[in-house]
């Protein structure tokens, strides 16, 4: 039996092609996707662990920064001093201590841009230790900053932006513009310059200036010669502060390898979900084609079954074929998966994202996790079709009467499909999103199991299409639903990755009309100034503002956070006699005329909870621990964009440590104009670190962050729709050897080759325009269900349907059916009459 298996095997290459891609893609998008994510993991844990060789005890604020109030928290004493540095440094066993400080630095390059993205500019301090050198900083041109003067630049940023030691250079970090010049050019293993980012270093003081810095970041502590991290983190504990914490450098390093190992597990489990699919696609495919190689070897089996071979012997023949077109798919599709575990790290290279440099990681168990994959998946998708070659009848198998689906079976089948449906039908009814999402997804399951059902009367109603190929059109028709379960499995795998592409493209395109119009009904502002990393804007900035000329109104939203009974919010300063000029509320009651003195907007929903009307009087306690008595001057219908609470600047300034905004709102006398902007853009000394926006740029930012996204997920949803595409080539490859016969009567009584492929391909076009509009219409479907939930938070999101889009996904899927046909209906055209009828 295991020699029959391997020479059927070896007998129908052209076919057992078709299942071993199948396979192969995804596995090779699993192996891909593990060998990738092993390799950036690896590089990280390197670079970090080489980048703590300077740490043995490292000493920090006990649950994060102290410095102030940018997280809503009330700013901390400083703990980190200069003074505790020296304690440090005078401590038995230490060779050195140096005190660290990090935040956002925008430098401009030379045509005034960001530099580093909006996360990945930073600023740090050079701290020299007793050798007069800083060891996180090796510098390999000029020398380390010594005044407020000068700047120095890692060299991965030196050579991206072409600036050399002694250019001037511009970066800001709250607001204000500077200028300094480049005093060195030093190599770094700061993880965010790896990965694209840039860091300015400057002086000591320098730094804790421009940063705003009253402590240090980090204190880290070099054990000398002898003294172990045990010995020195001991003792550095016993002159630790209250809310302050030692941790040794090799706990760093664990941390920071388990972190890393977080962020790339999330990455991966996004990749392996589309692999998934791509390979619950590829059953059906696999399944098909086995079902195809039985069909062949109806005979032969029937032969074994007549001599003595088992029905058990026939089911384990057709297993050990899937064995073997598994273990080679497996193994093919591990070699590929490397290139494109290759191929992904030079894309996301190409886009900007620098990845640290390091060797190739194949990790044993992604070997086995291919192989178990590629043989598991292609032995469970051949199961059934073995199964059903084994309980036919010998006798009726050597006259060619196939078993055809029973009554009784399509029976069950349908009946099961319509339970599921309701199941699913039943979930959507439920008030967690979470149950209405698995209820979509049984929704789906029930389709797929009534596909068959579905098949014939979408195929009749494509009649009337056609009737103008006359006779290869009829055919064609009934041609497709001659195997209802072959033809419903092959549609099904295009199905799954129309239904996921559409859902997807309906959710996107509606929360982008949703975005669109909460700004166009909230914003009355030209335009919106904030921080290019929405870190706090210096007050400055408005200051700068307010004497432009084309100015009419100003208001910064000015955050600080409080208790108003039970629940812990927002309370944005506003300027209240600009507020009503730059935004519109839809009050309930109240209005903004009321915002006068120690009063108050809020939201509905916190007056709902709170129990709240206009004229009532509410105490919020600030987070610095002061109570302001405030009367509501108004409640409003909040959004995504305004929520909270609203009150003048003079109630909010007295209980913020350090005044910052959030961001700044500019009308001007002459709307939105490129002059408009010019202006803002020379008032702010062209500074790197400012986004200024007006409507449009903010809908665009967030309409091409969804297209983004978009984009990725129809990339990685390809590998699908092409293993749906080699499945409509199995299909009608299938078609064409069961129905030899028939075809070489056609061509015998006047039916010429073109007429023979235009069959063929209408064919094709139809079970992949079928499988096209039940994805469509499952995606619109799910797409309502996804809109239903998120509706609920975003009150302005509202269903959209993107025609153009589903229009272009239908000729895509013509498409495939015309592509998918190629080789059959080639194939089939090429048959000899003779020989054709001659075969039974």
């Amino acid at each position: 039996m295991f020699r029959t298996a391997l020479r059927n095997v070896l007998a129908h290459k052209a076919r057992l092609l078709m299942t071993v891609l199948a396979v192969m893609l995804g596995v090779a998008f699993v192996s891909g996707t593990l060998v990738f994510t092993d390799t950036f993991g690896n590089a990280y844990k390197n670079k970090s662990a080489k980048s703590f060789d300077h740490v043995s005890v490292a000493i920090q604020p006990e649950g994060g920064s102290y410095e102030s109030g940018d997280d809503g928290e009330a700013k901390k004493p400083p703990r980190l001093t200069d003074a505790l540095l020296k304690k440090t440094q005078n401590l038995p066993g230490a060779a050195s201590a140096i005190g660290g400080v990090m935040d956002f630095t925008a430098l401009a390059d030379k045509d005034g841009k960001l530099v580093g993205g909006d996360w990945g500019t930073s600023g740090a301090n050079y701290y020299p230790g007793k050798d007069g050198k800083d060891p996180r900083y090796d510098f390999t041109e000029g020398a380390a900053p010594k005044s407020a003067g000068e700047i120095a630049l890692d060299s991965r940023t030196a050579g991206r932006t072409g600036y050399k030691v002694g250019d001037t250079v511009r970066y800001s970090t709250d607001g204000p513009v500077r200028q300094a010049r480049i005093s060195g050019v030093f190599d770094t293993e700061d993880g965010s310059v790896l990965a694209g980012g840039s860091l300015v270093v400057f002086d000591n003081d320098t730094a804790m200036k421009v940063l705003g810095k009253s402590q240090y970041d980090e204190i880290d502590v070099k054990a000398a010669a002898g003294t172990s991290e045990t010995a020195l983190k001991s003792s550095v504990e016993k002159i630790l502060p209250k809310e302050t914490v030692a941790l040794s450098g090799a706990q760093l390093s664990d941390d920071q390898e388990a972190m890393i190992e977080e962020q790339t597990s999330a990455m991966s489990q996004v990749l392996l979900i589309f692999a998934g699919i791509a390979l619950f696609v590829g059953i059906f495919i696999i399944a098909n084609t086995f079902t195809m190689l039985v069909a062949q070897r109806t005979k032969e089996l029937a032969l074994m079954r007549a001599i003595g071979a088992s029905r058990r012997q026939v089911t384990r023949s057709v297993l050990i074929e899937a064995f073997l077109v598994g273990l080679a798919a497996a193994l093919t599709g591990f070699a590929l998966g490397i290139g494109v575990a290759m191929g992904l790290e030079s894309l996301m290279n190409s886009a900007g994202a620098s990845l640290p440099d390091g060797p190739l990681v194949i990790a044993p168990t992604t070997i086995v996790v291919a192989l178990v994959i590629g043989v598991v998946v292609t032995m469970l998708a051949a199961w059934l079709p073995g199964r059903r070659a084994a309980k036919i009848p010998p006798v009726a198998a050597m006259n060619s009467v196939h078993a055809t689906p029973t009554t009784r079976g399509l029976v069950v089948r349908n009946t099961l499909g319509s339970i599921i449906v309701a199941l699913g039908a039943v979930m959507l009814f439920m008030d967690d999103n979470y149950v209405k999402a698995g209820g979509a997804g049984v929704i789906l399951v029930g389709v797929i199991v009534l596909t068959p059902l579905l098949s014939r009367p979408f195929i009749a109603a494509s009649a009337p299409l056609l009737k103008p190929f006359g006779v290869t059109g009829k055919l064609s028709r009934l041609n497709a639903v001659r195997n209802p379960r072959r033809t419903a499995s092959t549609a099904s795998a295009l199905m799954i990755g129309l239904t996921l592409i559409t859902a997807m493209t309906v959710v996107a395109t509606s929360m982008g009309s949703a975005i669109n119009k909460m700004a166009a009904d909230s914003l009355k502002a030209d335009y919106t100034v904030s921080m290019a990393n929405y870190q706090p804007l210096a007050p400055e900035v408005r200051e700068k503002l307010d004497k432009l000329p084309d100015v009419e109104a100003s208001s910064p939203l000015r955050p600080a956070y409080g208790e108003v009974g039970d629940s812990y919010t927002e309370v944005s300063g506003v300027d209240e006699k600009a507020f009503g000029k730059l935004v519109s509320l839809d009050f309930t009651s109240g209005s903004l005329a009321n915002l006068t003195g120690a009063s108050t907007l809020v939201d509905k929903e916190t007056a709902d909870d709170e129990g709240l009307k206009t004229g009532d009087t509410v105490p919020v306690k600030f987070d610095d621990g002061k109570t302001a008595r405030l009367k509501v001057a108004g409640v409003y219908e909040q959004n995504e964009m305004i929520n909270g609470l609203f009150a003048p600047l003079a109630v909010v300034d007295p209980h913020l440590s350090k005044v910052t905004d959030q961001q700044v709102m500019v009308k001007m006398k002459d709307g939105v104009s490129d002059r408009a902007e010019d202006a803002i853009v020379k008032a702010l000394g062209d500074n790197p670190a400012i986004k200024i926006q007006d409507k449009n740029a903010i809908n665009n930012e967030i309409a091409g962050a969804i297209n983004l996204m978009l984009n990725m997920l129809y990339g990685l949803l390809a590998m699908a729709i092409l293993i749906a595409v080699l499945g409509v080539i199995n299909t009608l490859a299938m078609s064409v050897f069961e129905r030899k016969h028939e075809i070489g009567m056609m061509r015998a009584i006047g039916l010429d080759r073109a007429k023979v492929k235009q069959m063929v391909r209408l064919e094709a076009i139809i079970i992949s325009l079928f499988g096209a509009v039940l994805g469509i219409g499952l995606g619109l479907f799910m797409g309502w269900v996804a809109g239903d939930s998120i509706s609920g938070t975003v009150t302005t999101y509202t269903m959209e349907i993107p025609f153009g889009r589903i229009a272009a996904f239908l000729c895509i899927a013509g498409l495939v059916g015309v592509l998918a046909a190629m080789w059959p209906a080639r194939s089939a055209a090429k048959l000899n009459p003779l020989m054709a009828i001659k075969s039974e």
